[in-house]
């Protein structure tokens, strides 16, 4: 019941909360960019000001959309809270996709403004005639002098003539904070948002998950030291530099990933948590010099399946590594692995195995895995099912496309388009991409399943499947596979690897690969996943049988 007359404060979650909280706790906690730049929590509050009243000059107001070109940095997390703090959209642009492509969702999310790295500027210069951008903001490492006539305005030059102080406005919490866009299978890229709520909320949710008793990481110590891992451009660097920032941790970002760098950074700043897709872990471990145990590092796999051969290599230096699973459109965090209380028991063998399932639901978050008549699976660890979702931070469409809206959210759940089961202890696992699932005489086989289980073969340094077109089954699995270097494995070492498994019962005959090619890379996408569409059309039917018959081809 309202009582009239009292001045009741209607409480908004804003991003400027977040914020407050960390420096408000840790004024002097670290911030570091590389070996370039180190300044405390102190100094990111009043860095953020500048850039808020720099920007106000330049007329940016409530709905201005700003995007932001640039490496993992300082400068980047400032971007994080100083753009939507302003009641502004902050727009964190792709800079590993094609320009074309870059071109299209600058248009698509009018960006008046774009701060951009000058690292990025030849992409910038191919496009520019195209862009209605009306400001660019250079951000630059060093004091050389460029060649650009994009002079007008600096980074840090714009920083040290603007006040150091700023009254954050007060504004409706579901006001759009981010934008970003996110890359299908088919058509242009699709731009999804998220509102200050729904960012405050995934903040609060995931840092109950990694602070947690829930939780594989459990960050606990004031000595915890966080490094993105994943690019801040994609999904907010999956939310956890604004967790960090709440919780008060000295963060360390890597700027350009250069595995000997982030090797370096990680023994230096002793890191203790990060999060990655496979491929960047695998390249760490490939780079970490003799000897170094890495027993203090925690880090969350996701973006991929974690396969269980690369588990067992980070096992081997230390390293904690646990699964967790999200998408551009859930901003990302659903599932983690984690140990329910009656688990916690188990050997560490039996351990890594919770570790390598998808998990179960964050908290706040209702998971579903469901057949084609929209009813739930059977918790048998058997039966397959799209995951459905819902949360408090999804985003609630794509922008200017309501076709693909309705389609996301038919029935009132978003459909993550992922192939899953569910065991008795209701624990999810991935068992494919709704589209990269390879249906044979009826059946379907799991892509990811294979992967994880050829990873584990001692010649296998990364491997991907994928269907190709059969006038009798329909379809039957190819296996491409990167070698560890001068140990390129035989058709008849993998057939006779997998046979074994399915004597032990962990795959069936019928699943083995019809064929087996070495290559020397396979392709990736912009954020380091393997590229499965980019593999289908390498080996399509047209193809196929030029690539089998040499048996190796180099993908790049």
């Amino acid at each position: 019941m309202f009582i009239k007359g009292c001045d009741v404060y209607e409480y908004q979650l804003l991003l400027k909360h977040i914020l407050n909280s960390g420096v408000n706790y840790a004024p002097n906690q670290e911030i570091v960019y590389r070996d370039l730049y180190r300044y405390t929590y102190r100094d990111l509050y009043e860095r953020v000001c500048k850039l808020a009243n720099a920007l106000e000059e330049l007329g940016v107001k409530n709905g201005t959309r700003i995007g932001v070109m640039e490496w993992d940095s300082h400068r980047y997390l400032e971007c994080y809270f100083a753009i939507p703090m302003l009641g502004a959209v902050l727009h964190t642009i792709n800079v590993r996709l094609s320009a074309e492509t870059v071109a299209y969702t600058i248009n698509h999310a009018e960006d008046e403004i774009i701060l951009v790295n000058t690292d990025f500027l030849p992409l910038l210069d191919l496009i520019r005639k195209r862009l209605s951008v009306k400001r660019f903001i250079l951000i630059k490492d060093s004091e050389k002098s460029l060649e650009t006539d994009l002079t007008e305005l600096e980074y840090e030059e714009m920083l040290r003539n603007s006040k150091s102080n700023y009254d954050f406005p007060e504004f409706d919490e579901n006001t759009v904070a981010t934008l970003f866009y996110t890359t299908g299978t088919t058509g242009d890229p699709k731009g999804v948002w998220f509102t200050h709520r729904q960012l405050v909320l995934h903040t609060l949710a995931a840092a109950v998950w990694v602070t947690g008793w829930r939780s594989n990481v459990r960050l606990k110590e004031e000595k915890e030291v966080y490094m993105p891992l994943t690019p801040m451009f994609h999904v907010h660097a999956w939310g956890y530099p604004y967790v960090a920032t709440l919780l008060g941790l000295k963060q360390v970002y890597p700027g350009r990933y250069e595995p000997k760098k982030i090797v370096e950074l990680i023994l230096k700043e002793k890191v203790t948590f990060s999060h990655c897709v496979p491929t960047i872990l695998q390249m760490i471990i490939e780079n970490l010099p003799a000897g170094i145990i890495l027993d203090k590092w925690k880090v969350i796999v996701g973006g991929s399946k974690l396969p269980e051969g690369l588990a067992i290599k980070a096992k081997e230096r230390g390293i904690k590594v646990t699964s967790g699973y999200g998408m551009s459109e859930t901003c990302p965090k659903l599932l983690s692995a984690a140990f329910k209380p009656h688990l916690t028991d188990l050997s560490d063998d039996e351990k890594l195995k919770y570790c390598l399932k998808t998990g179960i639901p964050n908290p706040l978050v209702y998971v579903r895995v469901v057949n084609e008549n929209f009813t739930d699976v059977k918790k048998n660890g058997k039966e397959m099912g799209e995951i459905i979702v819902r949360a408090p931070w999804l985003t609630q469409g794509y922008l200017k496309d309501e076709i693909k809206t309705k389609e996301l959210w038919a029935g009132g759940w978003l459909h993550t388009g992922d192939i899953a089961v569910v065991d008795e202890e209701g624990y999810v696992t991935i068992v494919d991409r709704l589209k990269d699932v390879i249906k044979s005489g009826g059946e379907w086989i799991s892509s990811l399943a294979l992967e994880n289980l050829l990873s584990m073969h001692p010649k296998v340094k990364e491997v991907a499947v994928i269907g190709k077109p059969h006038e009798k089954w329909g379809e039957r699995p190819v296996a491409i596979i990167v070698p560890i270097e001068n140990e390129k494995p035989s058709e008849e070492e993998l057939r006779s690897f997998l046979m074994k498994l399915v004597e032990e019962g962990r795959i069936t005959k019928w699943a083995i690969p019809d064929d087996f090619v070495i290559v020397d890379q396979i392709p990736k996408t912009s954020v380091g996943k393997i590229d499965k569409k980019m593999l289908r059309k390498m080996f399509s039917k047209q193809f196929y049988s030029k690539v089998v018959n040499k048996k190796s081809y180099d993908t790049s």
